[in-house]
């Protein structure tokens, strides 16, 4: 009874929350006011505490532009995480798009959708990125493309970092800045969280939504640790799959650093 009374009023905040914010934001988007970079930060601060997400930060981010934040990927949380820590825009697969209420969320706050499928495409989509952050947005990538299992960071894709390269052009200083980070969930109800407990915080592809959320919502004290790395700079004469390689390394660093209960280091 407790715990659906905490759960009850928990949603009922964020709902207050949403139909306050949300009338703000579509006016944002369709004038295009600055406010609509930062309205998705408030929301998913609350969206944070509602599900018992303690988010600890490690380093900072680079104040440097234009910037890519590549960041290792276990769960959908990881959006609400980085979003609550920074105003981001992210790089989605299109399939994205069609999912209930997370679709709707990653529209509004103006993912870039990329169909892998469609070859014929990608130029566009990769310049539309590279545009988006030569204008002074902060880009979220995944280089995993999929999600794991939270214990390990698995094969890092450069060719995602094609967008980085793209924005090379654009760049005023001639180099975009892509800054590895790390996200470990390592703790549940105040205790170090092990391989036996991360399930509830990690969503591989075959595990449905819902069951997941409300396995989620049944602990509701989830800690997480979020490690920016060193930048790596990206230029016109750099080597995509050895940029690739240094931030892959970085990233894995510091998810094992954390998972072993030294964050930051």
């Amino acid at each position: 009874m407790i715990e659906a009374l905490r759960i009850g009023f928990k949603g009922a905040v964020l709902a207050v929350a949403t139909l306050f914010l949300l009338p703000v934001h579509l006016l944002a988007l369709k004038f295009r006011w600055p406010i609509r970079r930062r309205i998705p930060r408030w929301w998913h601060r609350v969206a944070c505490w509602m599900l018992g997400i303690r988010v600890r930060v490690h380093g900072v981010i680079d104040p440097r532009r234009p910037l890519m934040l590549a960041a290792n990927h276990s769960s959908w949380q990881d959006i609400m995480v980085l979003a609550s820590i920074a105003d981001v825009v992210f790089i989605a697969k299109s399939e994205v798009k069609t999912w209930p209420v997370f679709g709707l969320l990653a529209r509004w706050q103006e993912s870039v959708f990329v169909v892998r499928e469609e070859k014929r495409r990608t130029g566009e989509q990769v310049n539309e990125i590279g545009e988006r952050m030569a204008d002074g947005e902060i880009v979220v990538l995944f280089p995993e493309g999929t999600t794991s299992d939270g214990n390990r960071l698995l094969e890092v894709k450069s060719s995602l970092f094609g967008a980085a390269a793209a924005a090379v052009p654009a760049s005023a200083s001639g180099m975009v800045h892509i800054q590895p980070v790390a996200i470990a969930y390592t703790g549940i109800h105040g205790t170090p969280m092990g391989r036996y407990h991360r399930p509830i915080s990690a969503w591989p592809g075959d595990v449905e939504l819902v069951p997941h959320l409300k396995d989620l919502l049944k602990v509701g004290a989830i800690e997480v640790d979020v490690t920016f790395g060193e930048t790596v700079d990206y230029t016109a004469r750099s080597n995509r799959k050895q940029v690739a390689s240094a931030v892959a390394a970085s990233i894995r660093h510091h998810l094992m650093a954390s998972l072993r209960g030294r964050p930051g280091e």
